[in-house]
């Protein structure tokens, strides 16, 4: 007999025919947020729920009395109540290990458009105001040997300081837990405390989970902490940083600029950041290219199905459901940073 899954946004077709293959499937059509009643309609007799950035809470939960496995096509989790569902025993994936590296070029990428006044430049040409070649026009900051400061030092703060290194920069990190030595000689990664971080990066970029710890972890106190010279990069989760005293900080030069992919109250943007010249906005996109949507894709489809049929996959959010039956076999690995839905 087989299962019945919904996934909750418009998929790759061929993670929908990899799930069709054991399941009875349904799908929202549309790319974009699945109203909640209509979430609430679908999900009243299913067994399996793949989500792709829809929030599911207590209250989702209630209305499905069947469901016994949640798969979540994203590195983060914050829009799920994972206590909610490790509660209800139901087990939970993520898409971690297949969207760090992706994520981590278009931090550097945001990085280097930031430093050296991208898209300012190109609005400059495209506007028609280049007329001659001028020794002052659009003086940037160097990137090469400046020291990277990395907030959050998972995979996708590792992938960042191998990048950093290609560029000659000396990397900072700090983290809740040091990596192991070994990892930190073979990226000339320096843990330092936070303190040290702030004041001596000249490019901080973070790359933490959105927890209650890390809610505003960026705010005035830092900003006033950073070089004068000194980037933010956010392509951590929008809310790890108080959006009005970085619009504040970019406003009275308390820091250089800032490059963003997320925003504190998406897809709403502070109205303030589309006027100022020194932030590169982009619209949470890290993990967006084809060869990574599709990846991501066919491993959330891959991983309810191991899920559904009783096999632990490697990305497991809530190990102890399956320790609660008695399997403590598994080498559980979970992700400790964001990356984008």
């Amino acid at each position: 007999m087989k299962h019945k899954i919904y996934v909750t946004r418009k998929f790759p077709q061929v993670a929908l025919d990899l799930l069709a293959t054991r399941s009875e499937v349904g799908v929202f059509p549309e790319d974009g947020p699945m109203p909640k009643e209509e979430l609430l309609r679908a999900v009243q007799d299913i067994e399996g729920l793949l989500v792709a950035g829809a929030r599911i809470s207590p209250e989702v939960l209630e209305h499905a009395p069947k469901l016994r496995a949640l798969s979540n096509a994203s590195v983060g989790h914050d829009n799920l109540d994972l206590a909610a569902l490790t509660a209800r025993g139901i087990p939970v994936a993520s898409t971690a290990g297949s969207l760090e590296e992706t994520t981590a070029d278009l931090a550097f990428a945001l990085l280097l458009a930031v430093a050296r006044r991208v898209v300012e430049g190109d609005r400059y040409v495209r506007e028609g105001r280049w007329d001659r070649w001028q020794f002052e026009l659009l003086h940037g900051s160097d990137v090469y040997r400046k020291t990277l400061g990395l907030y959050g030092f998972g995979h996708i703060g590792q992938a960042m300081a191998r990048r950093g290194r290609g560029f000659s920069m000396r990397i900072f990190y700090h983290a809740r837990h040091r990596v192991p030595e070994t990892i930190e000689k073979e990226l000339s990664a320096e843990y330092v405390n936070r303190e040290r971080l702030l004041s001596e990066s000249d490019f901080l970029s973070l790359h933490v989970p959105l927890t209650p710890e890390t809610h505003h972890l960026i705010g005035a106190p830092e900003f006033r902490g950073m070089k004068p010279s000194g980037f933010l990069i956010n392509t951590a989760r929008g809310k790890v940083v108080d959006e009005e005293a970085l619009v504040a900080a970019l406003r009275e030069k308390t820091i250089a600029g800032a490059g963003l992919d997320v925003f504190e109250n998406e897809p709403h943007v502070a109205p303030a950041l589309l006027t100022l010249p020194n932030v590169v906005l982009m619209p949470h996109v890290g993990s967006a290219t084809g060869e990574t949507r599709l990846r991501m894709a066919m491993l959330a489809a891959q991983n309810l199905l191991d899920l559904l049929e009783g096999r632990r996959p490697k990305n497991l959010l809530n190990p102890e459901v399956f320790e609660r039956r008695g399997d403590s076999s598994f080498d559980f690995a979970q992700e400790g940073e964001h990356v984008e839905p």
